[in-house]
């Protein structure tokens, strides 16, 4: 029984890395924004079987490699997503407050143009997530955009490391204890839901434990049951929490029971109040995914800032900005921009909301997030900075891979234009002017003088 339960884990890596694409490309005479050593002005990117190969000046290529010219243009990496419900086909398991045992890697659709639009906005990457109707939900995917692509399994992301859907108020309160009459009906009842499942996989953990400790031939095995399995690989810290949260005190609430469990591998999303409790998130080791400006779409979304974002980054909080919107995902590079009307961050850690932040969240700096030798060829080329309100990618690539190419992708699958030609008035009377480094702050500040 152990073995069979291990054969999917052992071998799904090993298919899904073999069959995914990979390829060359050489980005010549680019503004090259690493993320981790700074802007190197006029510099090539050599991108060589999915991985970047070389940084550098002068840099060539067989006659076979794909060539871009982004001379006038920005390169950076690959945008993250650390919030997504793009390219799935069913978000939410809502049978039972805990549905650890579901994965949304059984539901992804390769097919949703919404990967399309999102490689369309510079975005390589998103976390295709269980929605929040649970407690503890189902288990979340990373993917990468590798539009055009026809096997679902193909979208993810080989090693990115398992992840988990946790939601804490009002959702998990209103579907179970106002539409069922089940626990959790309160705030109260969500906090017991964590626990009771916690000590229940604790359970299931020591008892396997105590049988492969046992060496006697004819020692029965527990039962195998996949929902305590997944709570026991979260309490060996095998999986990621991502947890759905607004308020302080609760957020405050599921940290001491991680604490009480052993757990610290925690990314709060949306954590609207952060900012109230930003010392104690950076003290435990937990990291946000946060909105840029939205709150008040309901009752316990009321108080929050749009200077969440930099006040958890300035308290050592390692923070992103996220999507969960098939809209938003197209401009996250705006989103990101607002960090410096709201909170005035600088250019490198407004961009780190959508890089390599994301990554460490989702555990795959090591491969994406910034533009290092060695890491994957996922690469976004913008026409004007990327945190320019002016800002329009010119291509997306994926593990080397042009996904997205604004010159060349046909005409009904895109819209094409020229929002100075379409709008004239509002870039007249919106303040056109940029800052010196052609960034958003300035263009923010005039926008809201206005409006």
């Amino acid at each position: 029984m152990k073995i069979i339960k291990l054969i999917p884990l052992l071998f799904l890596p090993i298919l899904l890395s073999a069959q995914v694409e990979q390829g060359d490309v050489l980005i010549k005479n680019g503004t090259v924004i690493t993320i981790t050593d700074g802007i190197k002005e006029n510099t090539d990117v050599l991108i060589s079987n999915g991985k970047i190969k070389s940084i550098g000046e002068g840099l060539a290529a067989g006659d076979d490699v794909r060539t871009i010219d982004a001379a006038g243009h920005y390169v950076m990496p690959g945008i993250i997503d650390a919030h997504s419900h793009i390219a799935l086909d069913a978000v939410n398991e809502a049978t039972n407050v805990v549905t650890a045992e579901v994965w949304q890697g059984d539901a992804l659709n390769p097919f949703d143009v919404g990967i399309y639009r999102a490689l369309a906005g510079g975005v390589t990457i998103s976390h295709a997530m269980h929605g929040s109707a649970n407690a503890i939900g189902g288990q979340c995917q990373t993917i990468k955009h590798r539009w055009g692509i026809t096997d679902q399994y193909d979208l993810m992301m080989d090693g990115a490391p398992r992840t988990i859907k946790f939601a804490l108020g009002e959702n998990p309160m209103r579907v179970h204890g106002e539409r069922y009459g089940l626990m959790p009906r309160t705030r109260m009842g969500v906090e017991q839901v964590f626990r009771k499942a916690f000590s229940e996989g604790k359970a299931y953990m020591e008892q396997w434990e105590k049988h492969s400790a046992n060496k006697s031939a004819n020692a029965v095995a527990p039962e195998y049951d996949i929902r305590l399995e997944t709570l026991a690989d979260i309490l060996k810290g095998d999986i990621l929490i991502h947890c759905h949260s607004y308020r302080a005190d609760e957020i405050l609430m599921l940290m001491n029971v991680l604490g009480d469990f052993g757990v610290n591998k925690i990314c709060f999303q949306h954590v609207n109040e952060g900012f109230k409790v930003a010392p104690e998130l950076a003290e435990f080791g937990a990291t946000a995914s946060v909105f840029a400006d939205w709150w008040a779409y309901k009752f316990e979304v009321y108080y929050s800032t749009a200077y969440n974002a930099a006040i958890l980054t300035k308290n050592g909080v390692v923070t992103s900005i996220n999507s969960d919107s098939g809209e938003l995902i197209r401009h996250l590079y705006h989103e990101a921009g607002k960090s410096q009307k709201y909170g005035g961050l600088s250019d490198n850690d407004a961009l780190k909301l959508i890089t390599i932040n994301p990554a460490i969240q989702l555990g795959i700096d090591d491969r994406v997030g910034s533009l290092e030798v060695g890491k994957d060829g996922d690469i976004a080329i913008f026409k004007n900075h990327p945190l320019s309100i002016y800002a329009v990618p010119q291509y997306t690539i994926v593990d080397g891979i042009v996904r997205f190419d604004i010159n060349e992708d046909p005409a009904d699958v895109r819209m094409d234009i020229d929002p100075e030609e379409t709008a004239p008035a509002f870039f007249e009377q919106g303040g056109h002017d940029h800052d010196a480094d052609g960034c958003m702050h300035g263009v923010f500040e005039q926008l809201f003088e206005k409006h």
